[in-house]
């Protein structure tokens, strides 16, 4: 969208109306946010995540009532698609790649959803990196459907949240977080991610004020 095509003015339900907005919701994964999970068998901070879950479930259930386009993001990984640089990284961190890496592999428990599940005929996208928009074709399915403003929620604020916010503001998406529909492994670091979101490239808003936009 052009400087001279942007409204002059709008107000935040013009902003997210359902007829122009996706809601994303990112790789909310047993690998990611369950206690037996990968991350969960590491130790991380899982505090913040099952209210995070439940949070996006009224979310997808609001944007589902009032007609918005719901996307489900996940990582599927598969050992021959693993990267080099993907590999040599963990390496680098001190890790073992061989067992390190093996998160959300394709067809394994942890990949599976959890939290809000996709309905029948749902948008599921799957991707290799932190982006829902790299290597894969979000943006023309969203272009597609005459989608410019796209409402983030999911797992984790600081790293799949963030990169798909600010990868998406670059294409010139209007781009929301419901803040308390995300989660990341230790409070602190969750503000601090949504600071810099909403200082750089996406409006904060909570669950309750899109709720209040899409079930009317």
């Amino acid at each position: 969208m052009s400087v001279a095509e942007a409204p002059a003015k709008r107000g935040f339900a013009d902003w997210v109306g359902a007829d122009h907005t996706a809601l994303l919701v990112m790789d909310m994964q047993a690998d990611f946010a369950s206690p037996d999970g990968a991350m969960g068998r590491m130790g991380v901070d899982l505090s913040g995540v099952p209210a995070a879950l439940a949070a996006a479930e009224r979310l997808v259930g609001a944007a589902r009532a009032a007609g918005a386009l719901v996307v489900f993001v996940r990582l599927e990984t598969d050992p021959a698609l693993d990267s080099p640089v993907w590999v040599e990284r963990m390496r680098r961190l001190g890790g073992d790649p061989d067992h390190d890496l093996e998160l959300c592999r394709i067809g394994a428990p942890g990949a599976a959803f959890v939290g809000p599940q996709p309905a029948e005929g749902e948008m599921v996208v799957s991707k290799l990196r932190y982006s829902a928009f790299y290597g894969t074709e979000l943006d023309e399915d969203l272009a597609g459907r005459g989608v410019d403003t796209v409402v983030l929620c999911g797992l984790t604020t600081e790293c799949c949240v963030d990169s798909t916010a600010r990868h998406g503001f670059h294409m010139d998406y209007h781009v929301f977080v419901a803040r308390d529909a995300c989660a990341a492994y230790g409070a602190d670091l969750h503000k601090a991610a949504l600071r810099s979101l909403e200082l750089n490239c996406a409006i904060l808003a909570d669950v309750g004020e899109f709720e209040s936009v899409w079930r009317v």
